[in-house]
């Protein structure tokens, strides 16, 4: 009989559980594979963390490092060092890590130090703006990596032009696709809508996180002037980020914003009620990398609040607009997709069919030891 193929999966935060779900469904189905779940515990609240295991139905992880928060350097460090133990211990064939947090980069480099086989799920993804902590990581991971499966084109480019041999570049689609499919049917059970009061395409959706927006407080200020003046024509709905709050509420913008009459914050949201939530829209705003790509697939017109993105396949193919991070561009942005003048159809990219999963595995498995 032969020999299962032991990897070590790793998630660490929020968009890692999407990833992991459809991949722990693909190597159970197939067969011939050893795999246990590391959580680093990058994200360890119920709603960041837990729940997202319980709603994907992913199973319980195999050990949990309980990392918790700190600068990227420290919560890097201790990562490596809570992480190399476990390597050790069960010997896997290949370590697999998805995404570009800092649970990726940390495990990837124990994964290359201890000589075990380095698996970058989302592979190739550039934004080429390196004050961004997840470019850096990105960058690193892919240098390291032995296979490379990659969730759009540009991905598969951007390593060929770094020097990346193309017999470890797998381009095999996105996994954050897969698991948006596979739970749809159930996202549109969820009872959100009623319980925040909300009419479909009636609200916008908001969410917001990167340091970039939320730590810089002149640009804060500006973005959040810019859901007050587009609050006044279409109720906003803000899950809000821990990290965002925080910041939001030690300054009087706090006591601001929470007195405008259709601008709700809420708490952050389990994945289904959140699909559902975006799937009804009349718009999202967001700083963030995975729900650009899935609005492409809703079909929801997005604002993306950054400078860059490293989706570009979002904006060719997709729904997704940059603006600059000027209240009147935000505005201006809003106002177009009202006026339904700024999103055309949109068209699904090439193999975000809610198969990559399925690939991936096919592929480590006829790789083999």
């Amino acid at each position: 009989m032969p020999k299962a193929i032991k990897i070590i999966c790793v998630c660490g935060a929020r968009p890692n559980f999407m990833k992991v779900a459809p991949l722990m469904r693909a190597f159970k189905a197939h067969g011939g594979f050893d795999v246990r779940i590391v959580h680093t515990g990058q994200h360890y609240d119920e709603k960041m963390s837990n729940l997202f295991f319980k709603e994907l139905q992913i199973p319980e992880p195999d050990v949990n490092l309980e990392v918790g928060s700190g600068s990227h350097t420290m919560q890097t460090a201790e990562i490596m060092k809570r992480f190399e133990p476990v390597v050790l211990d069960f010997k896997p064939n290949y370590v697999l890590v998805v995404g570009d947090v800092n649970s990726t980069i940390a495990c990837g480099m124990v994964a290359a130090k201890l000589g075990v086989k380095l698996i970058h799920v989302e592979a190739g993804l550039r934004s080429f703006d390196r004050t961004m902590p997840e470019e850096i990581n990105r960058i690193l991971t892919d240098a390291i990596s032995d296979l490379l499966f990659v969730s759009e084109p540009s991905g598969v480019a951007n390593l060929k032009r770094e020097g990346i041999s193309k017999e470890k570049i797998y381009f095999v689609g996105n996994v954050m696709i897969d698991t948006l499919m596979a739970n749809l049917k159930k996202a549109a059970q969820s009872t959100i809508l009623d319980e925040l009061k909300l009419q479909p395409r009636k609200y916008g959706v908001i969410t917001m996180h990167r340091p970039s927006n939320v730590d810089n407080s002149k640009r804060f200020t500006e973005i959040v002037y810019a859901f007050e003046q587009i609050q006044k024509e279409l109720v906003l709905i803000f899950p809000i980020h821990p990290r965002t709050r925080k910041n939001l509420y030690k300054t009087k913008l706090g006591r601001h914003i929470s007195s405008l009459k259709n601008f709700h914050i809420v708490d952050p949201i389990g994945y289904l009620d959140f699909l559902k939530l975006t799937s009804e829209s009349r718009l999202v705003m967001t700083d963030s990398g995975g729900i650009q790509e899935e609005t492409t697939i809703l079909g929801v017109p997005c604002i993306t609040l950054r400078e860059n993105t490293e989706r570009p396949v979002t904006i060719t193919e997709g729904t997704n607009r940059l603006v600059n991070l000027t209240r009147q561009a935000i505005v201006g942005g809003f106002r177009k997709i009202m006026s339904n003048r700024s999103v055309s159809k949109a068209k699904r990219p090439k193999l975000w069919d809610g198969k990559a999963a399925e690939r991936i595995v096919k592929i480590i498995a006829k790789i083999g030891l």
